[in-house]
């Protein structure tokens, strides 16, 4: 081996001996970078506020300031706060930017002041001043989008045979996850030669760094689908005989499915079925939560 290629051989071994050496340097600059920059991010939207707590239930309260100004805000099993929030205890609340709309989400509660003694002057005070109508119907949306199980509709189009559909579905959750529902749901579709009946068996993690910034969420599913499906050919009267093919057929499926949903869990849905030919391949949904 010459002299030439002996260095060049060194030469590129030291540096491919220091590119793999920096990686891990790397890597800890890049995920210290970001853990810097989500923190800062979330440091940049909190907000402290001080005040009395004047409604009180299992997911939100509301605290009335000195300037008579009403601030809503939500909680979760991440929120450090008391054990409970008597109406008339005088609490600062830390909070960042919530997914409900006209409420923030708390991260952190701290009781200054213990609620007054029931029947005292304080307590009876605080309770004759009732919440001003807006906040309560913001209160009481929020409480019904919080319920563990909602019922909604959808209605759609498929494609490959092509279809129209409408279909119910309930949502349940979160389970095992803050962003993991359950998400069962029936479709009845119905075409010129094909007409089914799917019930879907599905699963939906939302992406929550997105509803904390945005008034739309993206997520993401899956779940196997019972499909029972009927095709059948008409002709037009004197032209020959009827074509069926059967009755309906059992057929198992896999679905796959992303999306977006809003605030007012109005959603955008794009499904693919796997193994369920013949039943269609792509869907494309709208629906509601209710």
């Amino acid at each position: 081996m010459s002299i030439r290629n002996l260095l060049m051989s060194c030469l590129c071994s030291s540096f491919i001996a220091c590119a793999l050496l920096s990686l891990p340097a790397f890597s800890q600059d890049d995920r210290a970078s970001s853990q810097a920059q989500n923190e800062n991010t979330q440091a940049s939207n909190e907000t402290t506020v001080e005040g009395t707590v004047v409604s009180s239930s299992s997911t939100l309260f509301v605290v009335r300031t000195d300037d008579n100004q009403f601030h809503m805000f939500t909680f979760d099993r991440n929120t450090a706060k008391p054990e409970s929030l008597p109406i008339g205890t005088r609490v600062r609340v830390i909070s960042i930017q919530g997914e409900q709309t006209g409420a923030r989400q708390a991260t952190n509660v701290v009781a200054l002041e213990q609620a007054p003694p029931a029947g005292s002057v304080g307590a009876a005070a605080e309770n004759a001043a009732p919440l001003p109508p807006p906040v309560h119907k913001v209160e009481n949306k929020i409480e019904r989008e919080t319920h563990r199980w909602r019922v909604g509709g959808r209605v759609g189009a498929a494609f490959d045979p092509e279809l129209f559909l409408f279909g119910v579905h309930m949502q349940v959750g979160p389970v095992f996850n803050r962003n993991l529902f359950f998400r069962p749901n029936a479709e009845f579709d119905f075409g010129e030669i094909t007409d089914m009946v799917a019930l879907n068996l599905e699963v939906a993690y939302r992406m929550q760094a997105f509803s904390r910034t945005s008034d739309w969420a993206p997520y993401f599913g899956a779940g196997p689908s019972l499909n029972f499906i009927h095709q059948s050919f008409q002709t037009q009267a004197g032209q020959g005989e009827n074509i069926s093919f059967g009755n309906f057929n059992y057929k198992t499926g896999f679905n796959v499915l992303m999306g977006v949903q809003d605030r007012s869990s109005l959603f955008f849905e794009v499904k693919a079925s796997l193994w369920s030919n013949p039943g269609p391949v792509l869907r494309l949904i709208v629906g509601k939560n209710f």
